[in-house]
């Protein structure tokens, strides 16, 4: 059974690229992070073959330089959300098109034992109580973004057990295993009609008409409740100018309306070694709907020693 050790409390989020932490629960982090808890983003590459997305920054001389201007755009991003943060040190495979292989030597390519090891060896040090990353399908089809699934998942399991990573520090079983639902089809809906229905324009009509008629695969589990923090949100989101636009995407929509509608960042409880906290100790979730049962990342983890 899982056991709290002293000190305070902390949550370990992994992302593909910078930029990814601000996109997907990034008021999470900061509400925790002002609540004292130790938050740690730990960054699988360094976003070297992304898209330069801000077209008043789409110059030669930032296109030349985005190694060094991502890692610092990830520092202010850092900063503004009152969070801990670390590279692990690959390479961005980039978005290959249909049939085109990955590039030589890119995060995506890797043996998964070689790109979960720096994981495994961070996980040992950190000791998070609760690790955040994406589903099997990294959110969208984005090779990095998909072996950071399965990278975080290894890293997981592996640091609990002292015959795996030898060498790697001492061994650490985290207490549960979120993954995101960030962006949902659900959340889109809500805000169109939203939108719509106050008079407001929506430009998420045409998103909305082309998504897939898929049904959800994992149950909303876990919302918290981060209204308040949005603003940091999307302060750490502009932080990463290369890649983000004002005003434009999901930067447009009114965050008045936001806040009434969708006031929480959504998680599904992957796997849990905490009784009771939503799915039988050490397993992992059941897919389908179900109603949210917990409001804290933490639920169950705080019982332990009254934290």
């Amino acid at each position: 059974m899982f056991t709290k050790p002293p000190g305070g409390l902390r949550l370990l989020t992994v992302h593909a690229h910078p930029d990814d932490e601000s996109s997907k629960g990034a008021a999470t982090l900061a509400r925790y992070a002002a609540e004292g808890v130790d938050v740690l983003v730990a960054t699988c590459t360094g976003g070297e073959r992304g898209s330069v997305l801000n077209p008043a920054l789409d110059r030669p001389e930032v296109r030349a330089d985005l190694t060094r201007i991502r890692r610092e755009e990830m520092e202010a991003a850092r900063e503004i959300l009152g969070v801990r943060q670390q590279f692990l040190g690959f390479v961005d495979s980039g978005m290959p098109g249909p049939d085109e292989p990955l590039p030589e030597g890119c995060f995506a390519a890797q043996p998964l034992e070689v790109a979960a090891a720096p994981l495994v060896a961070l996980i040992r040090e950190f000791r998070p109580h609760v690790v955040i990353t994406y589903d099997e399908t990294g959110g969208y089809p984005h090779p990095d973004h998909v072996m950071t699934h399965k990278v975080t998942v290894e890293a997981f399991e592996a640091a609990a057990d002292p015959k795996r990573y030898p060498g790697a520090g001492e061994p650490w079983q985290a207490a549960k295993l979120y993954y995101h639902l960030a962006l949902s089809r659900a959340w889109f809906q809500t805000m169109h009609d939203a939108m719509t229905e106050r008079g407001v324009a929506s430009e998420m009509a045409e998103l909305l008409a082309g998504w897939p008629d898929t049904p959800p695969t994992l149950a909303t589990t876990t919302r918290i409740e981060c209204a308040d923090r949005f603003a940091v949100r999307d302060a750490a989101m502009l932080a990463h100018a290369t890649q983000v636009q004002p005003g434009v995407a999901f930067m447009a929509h009114p965050r008045d309306i936001e806040r009434e509608v969708w006031p929480t960042e959504d998680y599904h409880l992957a796997r849990s070694f905490v009784p009771g906290a939503g799915v039988a100790a050490g397993t992992i979730g059941s897919a389908g709907s179900a109603d949210a049962v917990e409001n804290d990342l933490f639920a169950g983890v705080r019982a332990v020693d009254g934290a």
